[in-house]
């Protein structure tokens, strides 16, 4: 008995992925989603893997995964017999990434508190906000 194997158009992976049809095609582009096969009138037809590759790229994207991490972990899983330690490193370079970016963030956010923390109905010469931007020496961080 032969297998019929479902394809999808550009319109429908995309529905079924939750990407966007313009990034698809980038994602073909850069080689981080095979180009598919394409009909006599030139459409392309995605397959039920594409559309799970397409989401997998989404929810690693979604967790602020760079293309080339994501290129590496997609080769990983064609093999999955390999140790994981390098998705596992992959995993906690992103994790110091991430949190190095909440330090900056929260530091952004103390000093625009501090900033806003003013009288906010005075005039702008005697204003905090225009001061200590006009003055990065007042600022309580050097890291922004």
């Amino acid at each position: 008995m032969e297998e019929t194997v479902t394809t999808l158009s550009i319109g429908q992976v995309a529905e079924t992925s939750g990407v966007k049809i313009p990034t698809i095609r980038y994602y073909e582009q850069i080689g981080l989603l095979p180009e598919p096969p394409r009909t006599a009138s030139n459409r392309r037809c995605y397959d039920a893997e594409a559309a799970q590759q397409l989401r997998f790229i989404r929810h690693a994207r979604e967790l602020g995964f760079e293309v080339d991490a994501i290129r590496t972990l997609i080769e990983m899983q064609h093999h999955p017999m390999r140790s994981c330690e390098q998705a596992d490193a992959i995993a906690t370079a992103q994790l110091a990434a991430i949190d190095s970016r909440i330090a900056r963030l929260t530091a952004l956010k103390e000093e625009l508190e501090r900033m806003a923390d003013c009288d906010r109905h005075g005039r702008v010469r005697d204003c905090r906000v225009i001061e200590i931007l006009a003055d990065h020496d007042q600022c309580l961080h050097d890291a922004h």
